[in-house]
């Protein structure tokens, strides 16, 4: 590793925690508009947007799954994914994780009081895990950050 690859880490780390929280209110802003009632759900703008999420929603997960950086260095990313925020990341999904679980469960509880599409309650489940990921994978990154 050569000192341009430990700032060019430095850097990358700092600007996920600016870019991921960005990432999320854009992910979290795009929700409302799945859940406004559309006459013709089957147009082809829906089917963009529903493909959209659908792409947004995996590049978060891939991004929080393995810290991101795919077109750096091998010894870039490494340095992007110390012990520090291979921990962080692992908090960060598993509160997504628990949250999500617990979505789904009261998605199921209340089915027999207001009845959801399985679209509707895959994308609330999915959502909820994302966002809260994200921003508590960007609490824990800035506070790192602003240790060190």
């Amino acid at each position: 590793m050569t000192q341009s690859d430990i700032e060019t880490a430095e850097r990358l780390g700092r600007r996920r925690t600016q870019m991921l929280p960005a990432m999320a209110a854009i992910f979290a802003a795009q929700q409302t508009v799945f859940f406004i009632p559309a006459d013709n759900a089957s147009r082809l703008v829906d089917k963009v947007a529903v493909g959209g999420w659908i792409l947004l929603s995996a590049v978060l997960v891939l991004l929080l799954w393995n810290g991101g950086a795919w077109l750096h260095s091998k010894s870039v990313r490494a340095l992007l994914n110390d012990e520090v925020t291979r921990a962080h990341r692992g908090e960060a999904l598993s509160l997504g994780f628990v949250l999500s679980m617990g979505v789904a469960l009261v998605i199921y509880a209340t089915a027999g009081i207001e009845p959801m599409q399985v679209r509707e309650a895959i994308h609330i489940v999915v959502s909820i895990g994302v966002v809260v990921a994200a921003v508590r994978f960007t609490m824990l990154e800035r506070r790192a950050y602003a240790d060190a």
